[in-house]
């Protein structure tokens, strides 16, 4: 059974750590991987994106249109862009919130991200949105969206990992001090599922 994910945002959300986090929970338990990512990107707030693509007879990371089982959306302009590599019946996990892009920064545009959601929802059968900054307040760091939505995505259903398996390569990949936090981020999805 092959996955193909694409996860996207603007550069330093976290979107290449999200990414590789999941690599690397399929190289431990044996799933062939791979996965293409921009970087450079990252430190210029402008658009990050990632390929991961998971199972057997995979020749290249890049995914083609209408391929992707799942998008993870760190911003909802970005998941809306990303829509065209959705296949029918694939689920979209979004932040809600908006990102001010560079460019309107410097121009102001009026740009809040709700005409987004809304596309979304008319759009996306199957989608998860996540209010990215009240999670991250309720977690206690501004930083853990990345894992916020992974955990959101592995509570779904649509990761072939249990939250143990991705717990044991954070605790190989997160800074010592950033661990437990993270933990948190990631079953907060599960939490919020449970409480409301």
């Amino acid at each position: 059974m092959n996955i193909n994910i694409l996860l996207c945002g603007i550069g330093g959300q976290g979107t290449v750590l999200a990414s590789k986090l999941i690599a690397a929970a399929a190289m431990e338990k044996n799933i062939p991987v791979m996965s293409a990512e921009t970087i450079g990107m990252a430190q210029k707030g402008g658009s990050v994106f990632s390929h991961l693509r998971m199972g057997d007879n995979i020749r290249t990371p890049m995914l083609i249109k209408n391929s992707a089982d799942m998008i993870i959306a760190f911003e909802p302009a970005e998941a809306v862009r990303m829509l065209p590599y959705l296949k029918p019946g694939g689920c979209v996990i979004s932040n809600s919130s908006a990102i001010i892009p560079v460019t309107a920064v410097l121009r102001p545009s009026g740009y809040t991200g709700d005409e987004m959601v809304k596309y979304l929802k008319d759009n996306v059968k199957n989608l998860i949105l996540i209010d990215g900054p009240e999670a991250c307040k309720k977690i206690g760091s501004p930083k853990v969206l990345n894992t916020v939505l992974l955990g959101a995505a592995l509570y779904s259903g649509a990761l072939p990992f249990t939250a143990d398996e991705i717990k044991a390569v954070m605790r190989k990949r997160v800074k010592p001090q950033f661990y437990e936090l993270n933990c948190r981020a990631l079953d907060y999805a599960a939490e919020s599922e449970r409480t409301e």
